[in-house]
């Protein structure tokens, strides 16, 4: 399995009113922080090899990832981190990860903030750059993927439509030359800038996922997460 990249750097601002203590990976979920559920699922996954891209309180997440590592549970994981000492945004984020752990070959690219059921080795074994997409309820918060015969065609903004589709899940395959027009320690957008380039020129695959998602950085979703949890993911989120 290829190194997963997590991204989580993020100030969260939107989920404050409810999290203000502790970074958003961090926020509390029936007595455990949201990233160790997601850590748990990757590691079953099959992924074990995790490489942190931190910023905000990043002391923090690192004080959870090094008391997991010593759980019998991640007794086969390995956690590494690199913290940005200023904002680079999420492609300045994992560009600065690439050169700081000498990455020269495939990697995945996860958030920290979001649920996503399963499919981590699907991915992995598709041909990179590929994003999973996965199916929701409404797009309109988070803007819809236009693809066509497994090609995006172009992302549509937040709030241009609304209704059930497929929206980019923050789960993608990746390799490091993608970023070589990039200068390390800048700040761009990954979506808004290397995904537009990779659209223009027909090279970003994509994948369906039908699996649980949810993203935390708002609060209803965090509260729905956490009585997913609770209910002991007794039903479909």
């Amino acid at each position: 399995m290829k190194p997963l990249l997590v991204l989580a750097g993020g100030y969260g601002t939107r989920l404050r009113p409810l999290v203000s203590e502790v970074p958003k990976p961090l926020a509390p979920v029936s007595g455990k922080p949201f990233l160790y559920y997601l850590i748990k699922n990757w590691a079953l996954q099959g992924v074990k090899d995790f490489r942190f891209l931190l910023h905000y309180e990043a002391n923090q997440i690192e004080t959870l990832l090094n008391h997991l590592s010593f759980l019998p549970e991640f007794a086969e994981i390995q956690f590494r981190s690199v913290v940005e000492h200023k904002p680079l945004g999420t492609g300045g984020a994992i560009l600065n990860a690439i050169e700081s752990f000498g990455i020269s070959e495939a990697f995945l690219i996860a958030n920290a903030d979001t649920w996503l059921g399963s499919g981590i080795k699907r991915l992995s074994d598709e041909t990179s750059p590929t994003i999973a997409a996965v199916k929701v309820p409404d797009i309109k918060r988070y803007g819809s993927i236009d693809f066509e015969d497994n090609r995006v065609i172009k992302f549509l903004e937040k709030s241009e439509i609304s209704g059930e589709g497929y929206i980019n899940s923050g789960l993608c395959h990746l390799l490091p030359e993608i970023f070589d027009d990039f200068e390390t320690g800048t700040y761009f957008s990954l979506e808004k800038e290397i995904f537009s380039k990779l659209t223009s020129s027909n090279q970003l695959r994509v994948i369906k996922l039908n699996e649980s998602f949810i993203d935390i950085g708002i609060p209803e979703d965090y509260l729905r997460f956490c009585r997913w949890i609770d209910s002991g993911k007794s039903y479909d989120i």
